[in-house]
């Protein structure tokens, strides 16, 4: 018979093709990452990558496809799933072999002339070989005829899931989907790929650096983020004086290098019941390469008007040392700003100043920030023999972001004339340095069980710099660069997590999983220097200025006094059970429950259940059911700060730059004005959904949702105590009054004052083309359709009582309005034959989105400001220029789009805000580049 063997030949003999008893090294788990192909090659690649021979008929696997295999799996899992459709299957032939039989074949074709040439005939050769398949691999693997099916570990205990049998809705972006995206970084990756997310690029004072997602029209902290399967921290900073993220500490995606990742799987359902905390809108797991490939590239670009010049140097690669496997990255980036502001059309000067007919009103500066930082990665695994396996993975980042804020003239008791006669724009730094490491054990122990072991330590810290800047009420002494604190957030994470395949005699094994984890979180506020916070009493004695009282602090972010430091921590516990179970072909269910335990808000129960059902094969129908959960952050809980920031006073119709606290929950201001502790958010989530893969090379799914989450924590609208007279003040400041504090002050805080409901749909579909002599072409189109409503809004007593909302309108309609309501994107990559050249376009539809005014102004009117639907096009040509190089030039935004200029009303005098802030694809226009990448 004519047999194709491969897998490792260290002088052994080919085994009698009967059946063994099991061993250790074929039950031992490999990380494999083997592309769709054919099924030969993928078998040869497969015997490469876990060292064990594998005999097959050629005639048997001929002209059969493989789908992709990436993931950890035993050899025997992963051969059956390279043989997923065909009625082949493994037969342990041996200590470490196996044989495909039930193919039929006749195994008649002689064996290529190369046949032969194993380890065992060559002299010294210590590592895996194998025989050359008689067909071999296209050019291109991924886009082949037949369907791309990717193992998932994301939403499942079990180890053989894939994406089309998954029972909740899973997104897969491949390492190919990102190196032609033309984005680099994570977070603009996600969103640039996915429908379902949307970005948010606005943030003023101290959030400018803070970028964030949103996911099913949810909030970026409802998204769990891993990092291989491990809860991500989050950032330190919270997101405040922004837009749509008001009041998040999300994760930082920019801090993880993307020439790092492999894949990135995104469950779009609510996993609090598998995951913990903050799964309510999903999980977002980022896998980090493993391999011994090595990857470098090189990009440069500007936006349609010549600014923001961007540059990015990434660098990976993979080594074997013995038994260990490492994989290193490293990620350099440079960011420069851009300025879209107008022209500030209030008066500069004192009265009578002949400087104010010829002045320059392009004083202001808004536009992206000015960023550089380095990003560094590693993923180490060491076999240690048997079925045991260490691992760790770590990420260090450092990051330096700096931005202009408001314009302060000449004339305005902000500024000092004796230290800038012309005014000044305060410069914010923000200075980020942050890592989390992971170290742990897996393997298998006796009785087949599966454990895995780990333990991870995160620390983010920020600091808060500010030149060209003054405190005004230290005079004509005051600094003007200025340290103005830091915060300082920490995670220790611990998990063990165990599952045993058990046989109840059904078409698969019941998978039963069971896991604990125990969590420390810590979150610090230092102090920054006295010049930043104190009062220093400085009153002019001549001038039009003479006696004005001036701000205390420095200007645009006051920095943290002692009276707003601290540390604080809390601890938590929590237990799962997760069962998986094939009943009959064609129907799985699921089911997974969680006990969480937290030290300073008590305890917590989750649940969810699954459905599978394929009545006709290729053509499936899968729901789920679950409940959530989000406990608050210690930001959330204990974040203090004070910036000057545009206020609408009671009674005004135009904003004006004046101090605003952020308070925490038990800040005495905020207790006057009804705040109480905050308590964990809790959701329901309801999906449903169809996938249609009868079709060859297509796929499609279409998946619709309902997320109630209750007692949502959100932030405030601005509340001002005023003075209405002599010694006589408005409601708000009465309550401050009463409670023996100052009555004229702004602030904002957290609540649990809320309920919503967010219903949407997804639908993803992907055909994949064999285009014969002109190559092949993948072809998706994909859309998302959401929307929110609020189901409860409550005032406190003592608000309702003067008749103030908590939840002011603006703030609910950055929730109802304030991300697209629906986004559709169709992409089409061609490549040639050979993949010579290949071409990316993509064209992006963004819904209306709408900026919701606080008041109305002073024609009566609530000027809202909505962004009309556009569309965003993207392109990528590449061309290899050798074997391993390659050359690429494209645009995001090709055709240089911008978003609504607001309304007049909302513009103000400043010319600080011109385009609408709400943009989901910024106001920077359209960004051109060049790259150059490497493989090795």
């Amino acid at each position: 018979m004519s047999w194709a063997i491969a897998g490792l030949m260290a002088g052994t003999a080919i085994p009698n093709y009967a059946d063994a008893a099991s061993t250790g090294p074929l039950n031992k788990r490999h990380d494999f990452n083997v592309p769709a192909q054919d099924v030969g090659s993928a078998l040869v690649a497969l015997s490469r990558q876990s060292g064990v021979n594998v005999l097959f008929c050629y005639n048997d696997v001929a002209n059969r496809r493989a789908p992709a295999i990436h993931g950890q799996y035993t050899t025997e899992q992963a051969i059956r799933l390279i043989l997923t459709g065909s009625a082949l299957r493994p037969v342990r032939t041996g200590s470490t072999s196996y044989s495909i039989t039930g193919g039929g074949g006749s195994c008649a074709r002689p064996l290529p002339a190369n046949y032969g040439t194993t380890a065992a005939s060559a002299p010294g050769h210590a590592g895996p070989s194998t025989i050359a398949a008689e067909t071999p691999a296209p050019a291109d693997p991924e886009q082949v005829d037949g369907e791309r099916t990717e193992i998932i570990v994301t939403g499942t205990r079990a180890s053989n899931r894939t994406v089309t049998e998954s029972m909740a809705p899973i997104d897969v972006l491949s390492r190919a989907d990102m190196q032609t995206s033309g984005k680099q970084s994570t977070r603009d990756l996600l969103g640039t790929l996915t429908p379902s997310i949307s970005v948010s690029n606005s943030g003023a004072g101290a959030s400018f650096a803070v970028k964030t997602l949103s996911l099913r029209g949810l909030s970026g902290d409802q998204v769990l983020v891993l990092v291989n399967g491990r809860r991500r921290h989050n950032t330190a900073n919270i997101f405040i004086n922004g837009t749509t993220q008001n009041g998040q500490s999300p994760p930082d995606l920019d801090l993880i290098p993307s020439n790092a990742i492999d894949h990135i799987e995104i469950l779009r359902d609510g996993a609090s019941a598998q995951y913990g905390s903050d799964a309510i809108a999903g999980v977002i797991n980022i896998i980090l390469k493993k391999d011994s490939s090595g990857f470098a590239s090189m990009l440069g670009g500007v936006t349609g008007r010549g600014d923001g010049l961007q540059s990015r140097f990434q660098l990976d690669k993979g080594f074997t040392f013995g038994p260990a496997k490492l994989h290193l990255a490293a990620d350099g980036h440079l960011q420069d700003r851009t300025i879209r502001g107008g022209p500030y059309r209030g008066r500069l000067y004192f009265p009578g100043d002949p400087r104010e007919t010829t002045a320059d009103r392009n004083v202001n500066k808004p536009g992206q920030p000015a960023v550089e930082g380095g990003n560094f990665s590693y993923n180490l695994d060491v076999d240690l023999g048997g079925d045991a396996s260490l691992y760790s993975i770590g990420t260090y980042s450092t990051r330096h972001a700096d931005s202009w804020l408001t314009f302060r003239n000449p004339a305005a008791s902000n500024n000092i004339i004796e230290i800038f006669p012309e005014g000044y724009i305060p410069k914010l730094h923000i200075y980020d340095n942050d890592y989390q490491f992971v170290a742990g054990l897996r393997g298998t122990m006796v009785g087949g069980i599966d454990y895995n072991l780990s333990s991870s330590y995160s620390r983010d810290q920020v600091r808060f710099r500010e030149t060209t800047v003054l405190n005004v009420s230290l005079g004509p002494n005051s600094p003007t660069d200025l340290y103005i604190g830091a915060l300082r957030a920490t995670e220790w994470v611990s998990n063990l997590d165990l599952v045993k395949p058990i046989d109840l005699g059904l078409a698969g094994p019941l998978s039963l999983g069971v896991g604990v984890e125990y969590r420390e979180n810590g979150f610090a506020i230092l102090a920054g220097q006295p010049e930043s916070y104190i009062d220093g009493g400085y009153r002019s004695t001549s001038g039009p200025l003479a006696g004005v009282i001036r701000t205390a602090g420095s200007q645009g972010v006051t920095g943290f006094p002692p009276s707003a430091s601290g540390s604080w921590g809390r601890h938590n516990w929590s237990a799962y059970v997760n069962v998986e179970q094939k009943l009959a072909q064609g129907i799985d269910f699921a089911l997974a429950g969680r006990h969480e335990d937290y030290s300073d808000f008590g305890t917590t129960n989750t649940g969810k259940a699954s459905l599978r059902i394929e009545p006709v094969k290729g053509l499936a129908l899968r729901s789920t059911v679950s409940t959530g959960f989000r406990a608050p952050t210690l930001q959330q809980q204990h974040y203090a700060s004070s910036s000057t920031i545009g206020v609408l006073l009671p009674g005004a119709t135009a904003t004006i730059l004046a101090p605003v606290r952020a308070l925490p929950v038990d800040d005495p201001a905020a207790i006057a004005w009804g705040s109480t502790p905050l308590k964990p958010e809790k959701s329901t989530n309801y999906s449903g959904g169809v996938v249609f893969t009868m079709l060859p090379r297509l796929n499609l799914t279409v998946d619709a949702y309902q997320v109630d989450i209750d007692d949502r924590i959100l932030l405030s609208g601005t509340l001002t105590g005023a003075a209405t007279g002599v010694g006589t003040y408005n409601g708000l400041g009465t309550l401050l009054l009463n409670a023996g504090l100052d009555p004229v002050q702004s602030g904002f805080f957290f609540s649990n004052a809320a309920s919503t409901r967010t219903r949407g749909i997804d639908a993803v579909a992907t055909y994949r083309a064999a285009l014969g002599g002109m190559g092949s072409a993948t072809i998706s189109l994909s859309a998302n359709f959401n929307k929110t409503t609020f189901t409860r809004l409550d005032v406190p007593p003592v608000l309702a009582a003067i008749g103030v909302q908590l939840i002011n309108r603006a703030r609910q309609g950055d929730f109802t309005q304030g991300t697209p309501r629906n986004k559709q994107i169709a992409n089409i990559m061609w490549n040639s034959p050979g993949s010579r050249v290949s071409l990316n376009l993509r064209a992006t539809r963004y819904g209306e989105v709408t900026q919701t005014a606080a008041a109305r102004a002073a024609d009566g009117i609530y000027h809202d400001d909505t962004i009309t639907p556009k569309v965003i096009a993207d392109a990528e040509l590449t061309v290899a220029i050798r074997e391993g190089i390659k050359a690429s030039i494209g645009a995001n935004n090709l055709f240089d789009t911008y978003p609504n200029i607001l309304d007049p009303v909302n513009q103000g005098t400043t010319g600080f805000a011109l385009y609408n802030s709400y943009s989901p694809y910024g106001i920077s226009g359209g960004f051109y580049y060049g790259r150059m990448t490497f493989n090795f």
